[in-house]
């Protein structure tokens, strides 16, 4: 009996796929003193993903804008406690510009498409982003 749970096991194990470890990375964006606006330089590879948080308040303008090596990267933007991004670049483009309806920390998510991430493609990249 135990030999025939552990023939069951092993043969499950064996079936499920195995991930890649992604190194997603979080950066805080801030400011220099008296400035609005901060362009980041970065790559991704892979399934890796950046994410960007922003702290910005209500009513403000935010300007984000997207230059890539590859052009199965893009960006999404997502508001504070939200579930589901208000701003999906892989059918919006690469520039965001929106009155922000809450305060809090956006986040910015720079990633691959999977076609891309599969083949552990890489994209260099610029993302400028303005809040005034």
């Amino acid at each position: 009996m135990i030999k025939a749970i552990a023939f069951v096991l092993s043969a499950i194990v064996i079936a499920v796929p195995i991930q890649a470890q992604s190194k997603d990375r979080t950066e805080i964006v801030h400011f220099v003193k008296g400035a609005s606006s901060k362009a980041i330089k970065s790559s991704i590879k892979g399934y890796d993903a950046a994410y960007y948080t922003v702290n910005a308040q209500a009513g403000q303008e935010l300007k984000i804008s997207f230059k890539t090596s590859n052009k199965s990267s893009y960006f999404n933007v997502t508001a504070p406690g939200a579930e589901e991004a208000m701003f999906v670049g892989s059918e919006s483009g690469n520039e965001f510009v929106a009155t922000l309806p809450s305060s809090g920390d956006y986040k910015i998510q720079v990633y691959l498409m999977r076609n891309a991430a599969r083949r552990n493609e890489f994209a260099n990249y610029t993302l400028n982003i303005e809040a005034h």
